[in-house]
């Protein structure tokens, strides 16, 4: 075996971010996947019923379509001022360029705020904050149809991005605590494609709601669908905040995860003897109001110290690329958004409101697309080349699949910029469109992935940082592109983009490299900052 896979004492692996994914010649004793016979179970379950990794399907299930169609409509209510600029300026007085100045501080504080929610969530539950969360998009969704003047809609904007901003991070980590690496890939594309998804579905349908019901309904509808969710979270979701006690509980190559179905009175019954002799003790399963308790505080870091922990992870290498590429991808949906109604709506293609929001469907199915080739296909890919590597996986084998953005981006751009400089027929617009969503839900999934499986144990405060670098650099690109544009002109801003993107895009190649040296590098700070939190919700 080698080095690299070397276990500590307390069982934890010395390079975080490798980890023996695949037991090539099954020797090892550690719980498989009861679906693949050789592949390891990662993070190692406990044997505690209540464990969120032994939930059974079903309760997996409604776990994740909780965290999507909170992550869905909330998308929404943030992305729905687009379609209505013009008549909002004129009924609220507000201008145009404060309405999107007000919609650049609310990107900004929905990186920023997670500062507060993070932790707020770790400590107090992430029910809990999903559901506060929900209750302020309605709230502020509502207001923005009834603003009245430039100061009131910058507050609406920043208390807006507050209350919203959980949707950044919350659901990412959900989906760490409730699945294992090797299928971890699929259900953060799904996650992506929601939270892309929604960002680029809202313009197709609010042209025309308010053009058919007048503008206000673009503020009603998601407020109206977010109250639908609040009922769903507050019957169907649960919380899945769970200190794991054994991180690696030796077992025979053969055993296999153990599911708890709902209907299964007492499920550690039969695991009680070896249990008791190993000095494990659980309780019995939760009941249903047990497990739908609002209030579910978890010991651990005071929430200062977490949010103080979240910026020192800037110095972090690894941690501020995750970031950095989330960015580097984000930004051009932004620039899409800032540009697309300008260059279709003028001639030589004269579309009207409702025809730009349609064209955004090419967005859609770039984000389709693209989280099934981040989602499933990057987890075939990472177990292929733990196969190849002696059953070892590297945190750095997820950013292959960017290949094919350092690519797509520059072309796409290219492709959107010059095209519309030279008057190009529509559809090619179009397909720029669509490949640009492709690469934004790739930067998602990869990015994140990348950092939960190079620093598991901490990434739920690792993530806030990946946001804020995320959002700092999207709040920088929309004040930048306007002037970018007007100096440049389309053809020559768009080039020197291409340029861009293909530079930050070629990143990975530097991360493939010395990725692994980086963390190897970190992993003091980091067992020293995991055996800290343990022992903080241990009572030590």
């Amino acid at each position: 075996m080698p080095a690299e896979s070397e276990t500590r004492p307390d069982g934890h692996d010395v390079v975080p971010g490798t980890v023996h994914l695949v037991d090539l010649d099954h020797t090892l004793h550690a719980r498989h996947a009861s679906n693949s016979g050789d592949i390891v179970l990662d993070p190692t379950p406990s044997n505690d019923p209540n464990d969120p990794l032994n939930w059974s399907p079903r309760r997996k299930l409604l776990s994740l379509i909780s965290q999507n169609l909170y992550t869905w409509f909330a998308g929404i209510s943030v992305s729905t001022v687009y379609s209505v600029l013009v008549p909002l300026s004129e009924a609220s007085g507000v201008s145009v360029a404060t309405l999107n100045e007000g919609t650049g501080y609310m990107f900004l504080f929905l990186g920023w705020s997670l500062l507060f929610w993070q932790p707020f969530s770790l400590r107090y539950g992430k029910r809990l904050t999903y559901m506060i969360s929900v209750t302020g998009a309605i709230g502020t969704t509502i207001w923005s149809a009834y603003v009245k003047s430039n100061s009131e809609w910058i507050a609406k904007c920043i208390i807006q991005g507050f209350f919203i901003s959980p949707i950044e991070a919350l659901p990412e980590i959900s989906v760490t605590d409730i699945y294992f690496t090797h299928e971890r890939g699929t259900y953060m594309g799904i996650y992506a494609f929601t939270l892309a998804g929604s960002n680029y579905f809202a313009p197709v349908i609010c042209g025309f709601i308010a053009e058919h019901q007048g503008w206000r309904w673009v503020f009603y509808w998601p407020a109206i669908f977010l109250g639908a969710v609040f009922i769903f979270l507050t019957l169907f979701m649960e919380e899945t905040n769970y200190n794991r006690k054994i991180t690696r509980q030796p077992q025979e190559s053969t055993s296999s995860v153990k599911e708890f179905p709902e209907d299964e009175k007492d499920p550690a019954t039969s695991e009680t003897p070896p249990l008791a002799e190993l000095g494990e003790v659980y309780g019995a399963p939760k009941t249903f109001i047990q497990r739908m308790a609002v209030w579910q505080p978890n010991p651990g870091q005071n929430m200062i110290h977490r949010a103080i922990r979240s910026l020192k992870f800037l110095g972090w290498p690894v941690i501020f690329y995750a970031g950095f590429s989330y960015g580097s991808y984000l930004i051009w949906f932004n620039v899409l958004n800032a540009t697309a109604s300008i260059i279709l709506s003028g001639p030589p293609y004269n579309f009207g409101s409702s025809m730009v929001g349609l064209s955004y469907l090419s967005c859609c199915i770039g984000v389709t697309v693209g989280s099934f080739v981040s989602g499933r296909l990057s987890d075939w890919l990472t177990i292929k080349l733990a196969r190849q590597n002696n059953g070892i996986m590297e945190a750095e084998h997820r950013l292959w699949p960017f290949v094919c953005c350092v690519v797509m981006v520059p072309g796409s751009l290219i492709l959107w910029g010059v095209g519309a400089q030279h008057g190009i027929h529509w559809f090619g617009l179009i397909v720029g469109m669509g490949c640009l969503a492709f690469t934004n839900t790739m930067g998602i999934t990869l990015s994140v992935n990348y950092l939960i499986d190079s620093y598991h144990d901490i990434s739920g405060d690792a993530i806030v940082t990946v946001i804020i670098v995320r959002n700092t650099m999207s709040f920088a690109i929309s004040y930048g592109i306007t002037p970018w544009l007007t100096n440049l002109g389309y053809q020559n801003c768009f080039i020197s983009a291409a340029f861009v993107g293909m530079a930050a895009s070629s990143v990975f190649f530097i991360m493939v490299k010395y990725g692994k040296s980086m963390r190897v590098r970190s992993a003091a700070k980091y067992w020293e900052l995991v055996s800290k939190d343990k022992a903080k919700w241990e009572g030590k």
